[in-house]
Order: C-alpha cells, then sequence, then structure tokens
C-alpha cells in the first residue's frame, strides 16, 4: 500500500540513518538531469546554470513515507537556511512506481499543500520500463536519494536513505569551504552496505 510504513521504528541514534551505498563505480561526473516539467522556476534550467554553487538534488516521490517525513523537510530546512545564494536546492520527483497516482497535476497540489519553494523537475519517464530516465541513468536506488554536487557541478555525495541532518550539513560545509572531506571517485558511506529492506518502509521505497 503506497505509503505504508513497514518494518519496525528506528531511533535517531540508528546508524541507517547515514543513509545506504550507492551502487558501487558511480562517477563523480553525471549526466545531466532529464526533466519533462518544472515547479517553481519561470524556465527549464541544467546543472551547468548552477556552477559556482554547491548543488542539493533530493530525489523523491510523494507516496515515498520516508520523503514526506524526513527527505523533503530536510530540503526545506536548507533551501530556508542558504535561500539558493551559496547552496541551492533542487527537488527531483522520481516515479518508479503507483505512476497513474503520481502525475503532474497531483505533484502540483502536492507542492502547494506542502509550502514546497525550490525548484522541483518531474523525472522524464522511460521508455523501456518504469524507472525514469534520470533515476536510471544516475543508479539512483530508490526515495529519498540525495545528490550533493560541488561548485565545480561534480557529484561529491550520492546516497539513498535518511542522511542525518550533522552529516549532510557537514557535507555541504565542507563544500563550501572548497575542503577536500569526499575523496573523488567511488561514494562512501559510513554505515557500509545497506541492509535489506521492504520495498517501502520508514526509511525509503526501494526501486525494483
Amino acid at each position: 500500500m503506497p505509503g505504508a510504513m513497514h518494518g519496525p521504528m528506528l531511533s535517531p541514534a540508528a546508524p541507517r540513518r547515514a543513509g545506504s551505498l550507492s551502487p558501487p563505480g558511480q562517477s563523480t561526473s553525471l549526466p545531466g538531469w532529464r526533466v519533462s516539467h518544472w515547479f517553481n522556476t519561470p524556465a527549464p534550467f541544467e546543472l551547468g546554470h548552477l556552477q559556482g554553487r554547491v548543488v542539493l538534488l533530493h530525489a523523491f516521490q510523494m507516496l515515498c513515507p520516508a520523503c514526506v517525513a524526513h527527505g523533503l523537510p530536510q530540503a526545506l530546512r536548507v533551501h530556508e537556511a542558504f535561500q539558493g545564494e551559496a547552496v541551492a536546492v533542487i527537488g527531483l520527483h522520481t516515479v518508479f512506481e503507483h505512476h497513474e497516482a503520481m502525475g503532474p497535476k497531483a505533484l502540483q497540489a502536492f507542492i502547494h499543500e506542502y509550502c514546497l519553494p525550490f525548484p522541483i523537475g518531474i523525472d522524464q519517464a522511460g521508455g523501456a520500463g518504469p524507472l525514469p530516465l534520470t533515476m536510471a541513468q544516475w543508479g539512483l536506488r530508490g526515495t529519498p536519494s540525495v545528490v550533493l554536487f560541488d561548485r565545480k557541478g561534480r557529484a561529491r555525495l550520492h546516497r539513498f536513505g535518511v542522511v542525518d541532518d550533522l552529516v549532510l550539513g557537514a557535507a555541504i560545509g565542507q563544500l563550501l569551504a572548497e575542503g577536500a572531506l569526499f575523496a573523488l571517485g567511488e561514494p562512501r558511506d559510513h554505515d557500509g552496505i545497506g541492509t535489506a529492506r521492504p520495498a517501502c518502509d520508514d526509511q525509503g521505497c526501494v526501486s525494483k
């Protein structure tokens, strides 16, 4: 059932809150996002238009419990803290299930009801399967997923699942300071390989 919580609730201190490991071998240079429609922006734009700023991309589904409870509120806090100046926040609606229930009109109402002010794009539908194009090309495992780009447009943090505010804040701070906390190359995780989970639980919704 969409939006249902599965499995035991985890405490805030549980290690999985650091996020699960993204697919190995993910390059730090990702292809541009493939968006079919934008909200909260007068014109379409690309990642290259945001060079010089750190970019936080939050991939979500509006029927994903962890996105609504954790991911989107976190993205909103980052947006409110930086107001799109030093750090730009982008939402990407990556629908891989229940496509009919999460169309553009439903998303528009969702954005309005949750007062989400940052730009949000709809990940372009794929022709060969349920995964949208950006999700497939970037190797996103499910929702919520966080991709953090440095000032040069390189992906420096790539995680699936709930990312703790302190972990994300430290990463953003390091990139703003032009630091090198995250080595270029294969992304790393604080808790190793993610554990098996149901299709949808309080930590996210996994694509099949």
